[in-house]
């Protein structure tokens, strides 16, 4: 009877162990994407700056998540706005060894205001994860 009912116990409580798991499993994963983001973000701003001798940082952003609104992935997104005297193909000249310009995951663009912004946008390590839904 002790051998049923500790069954019974386990297997009512299984479905609520799984859960649990889930969610942890769910917030490992935004954390191991956060901190990816946060070193993709940090790097970057030590390329720039190691690469353009005239680098004035304005602005660093970045963002965790589902950056584009299309599908259920998430992405690391970095992007710096700077200034400098160079002009864009120099700028992309001498970041390409540490990054490929597509124009779309990665690219340099200048604004109206005269500034640049490097823009790099990759898939997180956790894809599925729930931010990206």
């Amino acid at each position: 009877m002790k051998l049923l009912k500790g069954f019974g116990i386990t297997l009512l409580s299984l479905p609520i162990i799984l859960i649990v798991i889930f969610v942890l499993y769910e917030i490992f994963g935004m954390c191991v994407n956060h901190m990816t983001t946060k070193k993709q973000t940090t790097t970057l701003q030590m390329h720039l700056e190691s690469e353009i001798p005239d680098i004035k940082i304005i602005s660093v952003y970045s963002e965790t998540g589902n950056t584009s609104g299309t599908g259920n992935h998430v992405d690391c997104l970095s992007s710096i706005i700077f200034s400098t005297e160079m002009q864009d193909r120099e700028i992309e000249d001498s970041l390409s060894k540490y990054y490929v310009f597509d124009e779309w995951n990665c690219y340099v663009n200048k604004t109206d205001d005269g500034y640049y912004t490097m823009y790099v946008n990759t898939s997180a390590p956790f894809a599925d994860n729930i931010e990206g839904h």
